[in-house]
């Protein structure tokens, strides 16, 4: 999908229409940019944050992303996930258990 234009390495993680329809207007920011593979709310909780949390941080990135900030996210996205736990089949990334 990253080659044929659909989506970017970093941006906001891909939308399903019933989460569009819910979205407030400042929610709807986040739908500016191409979804990403990995992005601002991945490496900063992803699973672990509430759903109105996840779109916060990714209106936040719509509104600052940048070259710099880019970078960040793709040097930051191994920590995130070498730091966490998959979840299988129900998706994302939990903290390690003790």
């Amino acid at each position: 999908n990253v080659v044929r234009g659909e989506m970017s390495l970093i941006g906001p993680r891909p939308t399903l229409r019933y989460q569009v329809e819910r979205y407030s207007d400042h929610q709807r920011r986040r739908l500016d940019v191409l979804p990403g593979i990995t992005g601002w709310a991945q490496i900063h909780g992803r699973a672990s944050l509430a759903w109105a949390e996840r779109i916060e941080l990714d209106v936040w990135y719509v509104e600052h992303r940048s070259p710099l900030t880019d970078l960040l996210i793709l040097l930051r996205t191994p920590l995130a996930l070498l730091g966490g736990t998959y979840k299988g089949a129900t998706g994302g990334w939990r903290p390690p258990s003790d």
